[in-house]
């Protein structure tokens, strides 16, 4: 195997064990309601915590990746969030709940935006979209074998030791990463020097990016690409966090399902984003190829964005779990439809500067996350139905594809 996919394969690990991490409180949610006396209110803000935590560190962490590389940033935050996972299960009421989930999406911040910026030194551009497509079908996938395996974890050994359990395998990733990683090709050991060559000669260069000199945040706001990466972000994880937060719980109470077939129907929307993520990798590849860099970013975006504001609505109007479950897959379908484009755009006009480029993009993005754990919870309550969740997600994603209708991927920052 060439040394690049070795690298692929590491990242599409930790794209897996990130989100196992992940969606475990949301199926441990019920033990732990029980176990600390939580409303469903105050769940809302304990997974919004999570959110907060990775929206606010995502820049610093993206600066981090891009001062000290993949390699020390990667092994160090993946270190820190297993510990955190681990502490999970000692939480001992709602504020220390809080408190450490915050903390757990502070250390998991760095994750994308450090890899990103492995993608930068270590893939051809034309290369990029399918290898991010992979990455995040890792975090779908993980997501999906984590709803009915954890939830047979926390049937058989409680919730508190299942965290304990996840925080140990995150530490050996860490070690193992921080071994046999290095951060480009040419300080890698045993690569053959064939592959180095190609990787070198197809790999981006530098042309409106001063190394060394990241853009300011003038420069960042004020860019069309970046506002647009800003805003349709912002509504792809409106609608994802929803499956990684309240869908195991809102497929249960509302069809009246035990844990286990809960887990099992969930299961559905992560594999349909797994999936999603390589048509859209495969898509932003295949059109680049063909020569129109700036159609292989915003035709596959704009395509799944249409879908997930279908797919929201649709479920609306469903009588069984089966039917509800079938329409959220083709949202979340679409939705991770959007993830490789939205990726390659960051490292397109990032350049050296990919990890700050993409954290200030999933900041935003998770500024999205944060509020959809708080958003569904309370609009219910207010409005006395969940109906309105889903046309407040489904107008976000129309608004997303106008976004990618202004994208000019090729004039980077300066456009």
């Amino acid at each position: 195997m060439k040394a690049r996919h070795l690298v692929a394969v590491g990242m599409f690990l930790l794209a897996l064990l990130l989100y196992i991490d992940r969606i475990c409180i949301s199926v441990a949610k019920d033990p732990i309601a029980d176990a600390l006396s939580l409303s469903d209110k105050a769940m809302g803000w304990v997974l919004s915590a999570f959110a907060l935590g990775y929206a606010l560190f995502q820049v610093p962490s993206g600066m981090l990746a891009d001062r000290y590389g993949p390699r020390r940033v990667l092994s160090g935050i993946v270190g820190i969030w297993s510990v955190v996972t681990a502490l999970t299960g000692a939480a001992w009421n709602f504020l220390s709940l809080v408190i450490i989930r915050f903390i757990f999406g502070a250390g998991e911040a760095g994750a994308f935006p450090g890899m990103s910026r492995a993608i930068y030194s270590w893939f051809p551009l034309r290369e990029r979209g399918l290898v991010t497509g992979i990455n995040f079908s890792g975090s779908r996938l993980g997501a999906a074998f984590a709803l009915p395996f954890v939830a047979w974890m926390i049937e058989s050994y409680t919730w508190r030791t299942t965290f304990f359990i996840l925080g140990g395998i995150g530490l050996v990733w860490a070690l193992l990463w921080w071994y046999f990683f290095r951060d480009t090709p040419e300080e890698q050991i045993g690569i053959n020097e064939e592959e180095k060559a190609y990787i070198i000669a197809n790999r981006q260069t530098e042309t409106d990016t001063v190394a060394g000199k990241p853009p300011g945040r003038q420069e960042l706001l004020s860019s069309k690409n970046m506002q647009s990466a800003i805003v349709q972000y912002f509504a792809s994880n409106f609608t994802f966090f929803f499956a990684l937060t309240w869908l195991f719980p809102y497929i249960k109470s509302t069809y009246e399902l035990d844990a286990m077939q809960a887990g099992w129907y969930s299961v559905a929307p992560f594999v349909a984003g797994a999936a999603g993520n390589w048509l859209g990798g495969g898509a932003v590849d295949a059109i680049f190829k063909k020569g129109n860099w700036n159609a292989s970013r915003n035709l596959p975006a704009m395509v799944g964005f249409a879908l997930a504001a279908v797919g929201l609505i649709g479920s609306i109007f469903m009588t069984t779990p089966l039917g509800a479950i079938f329409m959220i897959s083709i949202a979340i379908f679409g939705a991770d439809m959007t993830l490789p484009p939205s990726w390659a755009l960051c490292v397109d006009i990032g350049k050296k500067h990919a990890g700050m480029v993409s954290g200030t993009m999933n900041m935003a993005g998770n500024i999205g996350s944060f509020l959809t754990a708080l958003a569904f919870p309370y609009l219910t309550a207010w409005m006395g139905s969940t109906d309105y969740f889903f046309y407040t997600a489904a107008a976000l994603n129309g608004i997303a594809i106008w976004m990618w209708w202004r994208v000019k991927a090729e004039r980077g920052l300066a456009y």
